[in-house]
């Protein structure tokens, strides 16, 4: 793999045997798998993702009992009590969606298929902090089948899938996570992952950064054990390049976040539909010739633009480097900044990554119903904590929707409390997860068995054959055909007719 911004080669990285077999072959999975088998670092507590006054507002099914999941005494058909969930008795429910999501991830169920007999990672005990949802479910038993152990907790309070975590546990995966934990659970089952007596973990699979910061914080001596760290977001992939910058990452990174298949297609075509998903179910509103403005035109902020233009929307962007800039103006929006717009607009969606993008000063100046929400992964963008004062009411109007009401009788719509939209308020497309997924999986399966001295202590980006290989996983989903290099061209071009076919400086 390669390091960023360094000329090293990523010749180093090993394809095994099971893998090549399955490039070979892939003309079984021309048709999508059916069920086969069952089975921040240097962050403070005030940016993690549990930021905000959550637990006063925190939304429960009027079906569920109030009982918190830690005053329960549960156990799976097996006897474990290993786990924390909302309500064990949900796992068919949520068997029942695995198997639906399974169907939706063609080259995870194939590499599960393949790679099993072989057990790339048998050996390996992975502690998780990502969303648990059925298609985090599938990597999960994907992982196991591959001879891991696992030990899970959720990234974010709202979009566990409480079904999902029971179906879980009774498959014998301790998991610690609930839908509408309160700050304190969240740390509490992130706690429970690490801290149990007769298992260390040797790897770390994170999403945000909060597993890997409560390591340090905390156990800092399990560094000795720990092979590597795979994250997968902006967020966390951001607090790891400050560690190696400032000298205290202790082990390997894999950044996943800035892999080619994650950026495309988790972060572009993910959320170019999650996007109306969430804003449909959460206000029932209507896209057409509504003002929204984007602030961000990364890959978040490029996906959602285009799905609100397609709509019908008027949709402006808010942006700080000039060449994201120069692209939103190409591609036909106006670039504002955020003052210039914010007494007008219906819709402010924030996607940088950043924080206090959305100030209590915006906040005040925004038109009545005006909705606010987020895509980025952590809830620093919009500046929630300001809005709870003596003079501001609160009103939950159904799940993840707050009416924020001023003395005057103005009110805002913040959604997800200005957490994750996608993951906290609807869903996201199960094949662009098995896309990010299967990056998931082969990068542990690298970082796990690659030998001593492969990969200093630093944070390193997936090769470009690697990111090759998961695409060409997916295609025959879609009966796509390849066209192959002739030995004249390859050679014309100077390639290997097997790829890579773009070098690493390739921006697509």
């Amino acid at each position: 793999m390669e390091k960023r911004d360094s000329n090293a080669s990523a010749s180093a990285f090993h394809v095994p045997e099971w893998m090549i077999q399955f490039a070979d072959q892939k003309q079984e999975f021309n048709k999508r798998p059916t069920k086969i088998g069952r089975r921040s670092l240097s962050r403070s507590i005030s940016q993690s993702s549990t930021d905000s006054y959550s637990s006063a507002a925190s939304y429960t099914d009027s079906s569920d009992d109030e009982t918190s999941p830690r005053d329960k005494q549960q156990k799976n058909s097996k006897g474990s009590s290993d786990f924390c969930v909302k309500n064990i008795k949900q796992a068919e429910f949520g068997r029942r969606e695995i198997e639906i999501a399974e169907q939706e991830m063609p080259a995870l169920m194939a590499l599960r298929k393949r790679a099993q007999g072989e057990k790339p990672l048998a050996g390996a005990k992975i502690v998780g902090c990502t969303h648990i949802t059925a298609q985090t479910a599938v990597l999960m038993e994907t992982l196991g089948a591959l001879g891991a152990q696992c030990r899970w907790a959720a990234c974010n309070i709202y979009s566990t899938l409480n079904e999902v975590a029971a179906a879980l546990a009774e498959s014998g995966f301790p998991v610690f996570a609930w839908k509408g934990e309160s700050e304190d659970d969240f740390w509490w089952c992130i706690d429970r992952c690490v801290n149990v007596e007769g298992w260390q973990p040797n790897m770390i699979l994170d999403d945000g950064g909060d597993l890997t910061h409560w390591i340090y914080k905390k156990y800092p001596n399990m560094f000795k054990k720990i092979k590597g760290i795979v994250e997968e977001s902006v967020t966390g992939v951001h607090r790891l390049y400050q560690l190696s910058k400032a000298g205290k990452l202790c082990v390997p990174a894999m950044n996943v976040n800035d892999s080619v298949t994650k950026q495309k297609f988790d972060n572009l075509y993910c959320c170019r539909e999650s996007i109306l998903d969430g804003l449909k179910r959460t206000t029932d509103m209507m896209f057409g010739g509504k003002q929204v403005v984007v602030c961000g035109y990364g890959e978040v902020g490029k996906g959602c633009c285009a799905a609100l233009k397609a709509m019908g929307s008027i949709v402006y962007v808010t942006e700080i480097d000039p060449i994201c800039a120069l692209q939103a103006c190409m591609d036909g929006f106006r670039l504002v900044k955020l003052n210039e717009v914010i007494r007008q607009v219906d819709i402010v969606i924030t996607c940088t990554g950043n924080k206090n993008v959305v100030t209590r000063e915006h906040l005040d100046r925004m038109k009545n119903s005006c909705i606010v929400c987020n895509m980025g992964h952590s809830n620093t963008e919009i500046d929630v904590a300001s809005l709870r004062t003596p003079e501001l009411t609160w009103e939950r109007v159904r799940s993840q929707v707050d009416h924020v009401i001023w003395p005057d009788g103005k009110r805002i719509v913040l959604l997800a409390e200005g957490r994750l939209l996608n993951l906290s308020c609807s869903t996201v497309p199960t094949f662009v997860l098995s896309i990010t997924a299967t990056t998931q999986a082969l990068a542990l399966i690298e970082l796990y068995n690659a030998p001593e001295g492969r990969y200093k202590q630093d944070v390193y980006l997936l090769p470009k054959k690697m990111d090759e290989y998961v695409a060409s996983l997916h295609l025959p989903t879609f009966d796509a055909h390849l066209t192959e290099l002739t030995d004249e061209q390859a050679k014309y071009l100077g390639l290997n007719k097997n790829g890579p076919f773009k070098p690493n400086y390739y921006r697509y």
